[in-house]
Formats: structure tokens, sequence, C-alpha cells
């Protein structure tokens, strides 16, 4: 058999964030692979000893200034399961307010982006969302407001 090789990566959490006045929470940053800003959900990898939903309030305090009163699982994905190790789990987060300014890496240049629910959706289905795992968390995101969601009892 061929060597196999893996890449070893922790899991990670998108959120859809939505604010008091129910406007979405995008973040617009330069991706040097594919050579141009993109629109994404705030998100990040999971601190050692952290929870899945600690790292979503966490990443979402960093990225935005925002605490949120509830944040819903809405699943879990394999980002691409023939080479990556980690899982990637998705939140709604709801009622924002910001409360704090962006705490960003050194590396991070962030700028936030409100839109509606309409513009976003609309953004999704013309293929601008071009970060997979945001477009599923998007997907159940609207998916879950419309009443249609997922078995999320487990959470990994």
């Amino acid at each position: 058999m061929d060597p196999y090789f893996v890449v070893e990566l922790p899991p990670s959490i998108v959120v859809m964030g939505l604010t008091e006045q129910g406007e979405v929470i995008l973040v617009k940053q330069y991706r040097h692979p594919v050579g141009e800003e993109l629109l994404e959900l705030p998100g990040g990898f999971i601190d050692a000893g952290e929870t899945p939903v600690q790292a979503a309030e966490r990443e979402m305090l960093e990225e935005t200034g925002y605490r949120f009163q509830a944040f819903h699982f809405l699943g879990y994905s394999c980002p691409n399961p023939g080479v990556l190790t980690n899982i990637c789990h998705f939140y709604l987060a709801t009622g924002g307010k910001r409360v704090a300014d962006q705490q960003l890496d050194p590396n991070e240049e962030i700028e936030m982006v409100f839109m509606t629910l309409a513009e976003v959706k609309t953004l999704l289905m013309q293929s601008e969302i071009k970060q997979s795992l945001h477009a599923l968390c998007l997907f159940y995101g609207f998916q879950f407001m419309h009443g249609q969601t997922a078995d999320t009892s487990v959470q990994r």
C-alpha cells in the first residue's frame, strides 16, 4: 500500500451571528490561497479545554466584539475526511449586542459587514459565500429559523 498522508487539525466552529436588530454579522478578509477578499462567517479552532460552544462565544467576542443571548447548535461536518482529521461545529447565535472592540490576532485583518437575512440568502444562492463550511452553516441556520432542523442532540 502506498503511504497515506493525513493533516491533523483541531476541531473548529463557525457561527451565524444575528444582532439584536436581526442583521447577520459577516467578516471580510483576504485569503491568500485564493488571492481575494472573501465574505465569511466568524469562526476558528477550538482551544484545548474548551467546549465547542465556549469556542463559539470566544470567537464571536474576539472577531466582532459582540456577545449573544443564545447559541443554538446546528450540526457538524467533516471538512475533508479524505485528508483532514477535524470536525467543524455550526452554531446560530441570536440577540447579539456590541460590548467591546474587536480583539484580533496580530495576523488578522477582519472587516465586519452587516447584512439582512435576505441579502445573505441572495449571496448564498449566487455562490458568493465561497467557504464551503460557512455556506453549510448558513444553510443550517436558515433551516433552523424555518423550523426544519436535523437531529442535533449529539455534539462531538
